[in-house]
Parts: C-alpha cells; sequence; structure tokens
C-alpha cells in the first residue's frame, strides 16, 4: 500500500503531465493558426505587388512623356504633371503593401514567438488578440518607412531621375545607392538593429516580455519594427536601383533580408551582400563614366 505522501505525489505528477501535454496542443495549434494567417496575409500582398507589376508592364510601348500610377487599373498621367492627392495614396499604398510582402515571411519567427510566449504565461488567456496588436505595432513602423520612401520617389521622380518601371535613370546616382547601401552593412548600427531581430525570445525578454494590453502590445511591436526597419532600410532603398517593380528583383531583397534574419550565419550574410553591393556600385560607376 502507497504512503499517503506518495500518491500524492504521483498524483501531482500525472496532473502536471496532463496540463503540460495540453499546453502543448494548444501551442501547436496557435502556431498553425498564427503562421496560417502570416501565409495568407503575406500571399495577398504578393498577389497585389504582382497584379501592380503586370499594371506597370506596358509591353514595350512608348512611355515617353508619361508616367504610370501603380495602381493596377492602368492610370497614366504626363510626365511633368505635379503630382495628385489620389497618386501619393496609391504609391504609398503600393509601398506599404509590398512591404508586408517582403517582410511578414523574416517577421514570423517574432510573431509566433509572441504567441507563444503569451500562451505559456497564460495557460487559459486568449493571446491572439494580444499578438495581433503587436504585429500592427510592427507594421506601422514599416507603414511610416513607407511615407518616407513616398516622399522620396516623390523627389527623384520630380528631379526626372525615375524611369517608366520606377528604377533610377541615372547610372552614376544608382552607384551611389549601391556603394551607400554596401557600407551600411557594415556598420555598428546594422549589427545592433540585426542582432535584436535574429533573437526573438532575448528581444521579448530585454523589453518587458509579453504584454497583455492594447497599448503595451503596440509599442513593442513598433520597437521591433523600427529595428527591423533601421536593419533593413537601406535594402529597401536597393528598389530604386533594380526597379521598384521589378518583381524579381523584390523577391530577391525579400530572400536577403530571410536570410539575415533567420539563419545563423545572418551577420555574415548580410556584410557578403555589403560587399557585393559596394563592388556592383563601383562596377556601375566605371560603366557610367566610360
Amino acid at each position: 500500500m502507497q504512503a499517503p505522501d506518495t500518491a500524492l505525489r504521483q498524483g501531482r505528477q500525472r496532473r502536471q503531465q496532463t496540463i503540460d501535454s495540453t499546453l502543448e496542443s494548444v501551442l501547436r495549434r496557435d502556431r498553425w493558426i498564427a503562421g496560417g494567417a502570416i501565409v495568407i496575409i503575406a500571399a495577398l500582398a504578393w498577389g497585389y505587388v504582382l497584379w501592380l507589376a503586370n499594371d506597370m508592364d506596358m509591353g514595350g510601348m512608348d512611355m515617353t512623356g508619361f508616367r504610370m500610377i501603380p495602381a493596377g487599373i492602368g492610370i497614366m498621367l504626363p510626365a511633368n504633371e505635379p503630382w495628385r492627392v489620389i497618386e501619393f495614396a496609391y504609391v504609398f499604398l503600393m509601398w506599404a503593401v509590398m512591404m508586408v510582402g517582403m517582410m511578414a515571411p523574416s517577421a514570423a519567427p517574432m510573431i509566433l514567438m509572441y504567441a507563444r510566449v503569451g500562451r505559456q504565461g497564460t495557460a487559459q488567456g486568449k493571446p491572439f488578440a494580444a499578438t495581433g496588436w503587436f504585429a500592427a505595432g510592427y507594421l506601422l513602423a514599416w507603414s511610416g518607412f513607407s511615407l518616407a520612401a513616398t516622399f522620396l520617389q516623390w523627389i527623384v521622380e520630380r528631379a526626372s531621375l525615375l524611369d517608366s518601371r520606377m528604377a533610377i535613370a541615372s547610372n552614376s546616382l544608382g552607384a551611389i545607392v549601391l556603394i551607400s547601401a554596401g557600407i551600411y552593412q557594415w556598420t555598428p548600427l546594422k549589427h545592433v538593429c540585426l542582432a535584436q531581430c535574429q533573437s526573438p525570445f532575448l528581444f521579448l525578454m530585454r523589453h518587458g516580455g509579453f504584454r497583455n494590453d492594447i497599448g503595451g502590445c503596440l509599442l513593442l511591436g513598433l520597437r521591433h519594427g523600427s529595428y527591423c526597419v533601421g536593419c533593413c532600410w537601406v535594402l529597401m532603398a536597393l528598389l530604386f536601383v533594380g526597379g521598384v517593380m521589378n518583381v524579381l528583383w523584390i523577391a530577391l531583397l525579400a530572400l536577403l533580408v530571410l536570410l539575415e534574419k533567420v539563419t545563423p550565419v545572418g551577420r555574415w550574410i548580410a556584410r557578403a551582400a555589403g560587399i557585393a553591393c559596394v563592388a556592383a556600385g563601383a562596377w556601375l560607376l566605371v560603366v557610367s563614366r566610360s
């Protein structure tokens, strides 16, 4: 016959095993739901980008004297006509959706970790609302970048330095952007921001952990998004070199961002990409002067 304390201890162990099994099942379900939501959002964003790119492809049509508005509905305006409010809105939407498509895969580990920590902290709670607000804060940071990119595109386009594919028409300016991007890849600021993006759990622990309140979730997501912008903004500037609506170029940059953030050698990938950018910029300078 078992001693009372032994039976009690075994009973506690069985209850703990049951709780652990239930929690693991819930966490697995949460990962599928959160991961599925990220995949759907990214797919919708990429679908929109492809739609815009197809709209911008005029099949060899002479676009001299005109510019395309990335609206997906074939809007053209005279190149010398000032931007309208609707055009600014369409360009901002283009950048915002493109950032969602490019950054969602690399942000997925952080978002999934946030949901996991939330569920483990409050097994009976519902971390999806909090995780949604965290993701909203993250996207808010990239929305700010999109607004800045829209202003920059307006300035460069007004200076007649963009072609019909929204790429820099000047080889010299393109070379300067490439070389600047390559140098930034080696800076301490790049390293600090990349380190924050590479370790989701450590980021949460350094900044107060999981938040249940809306304000806390938004601010934490905004902070993580700001680090992400600090890490990747110069790579996004390269869109002006290869063409803002060049889908292959967009995909390659998105892949580079993903490899930097989720692989153990991400820091060295960033530096290797920096060397490649400097080399490409130097070559472009030589070509522009020959």
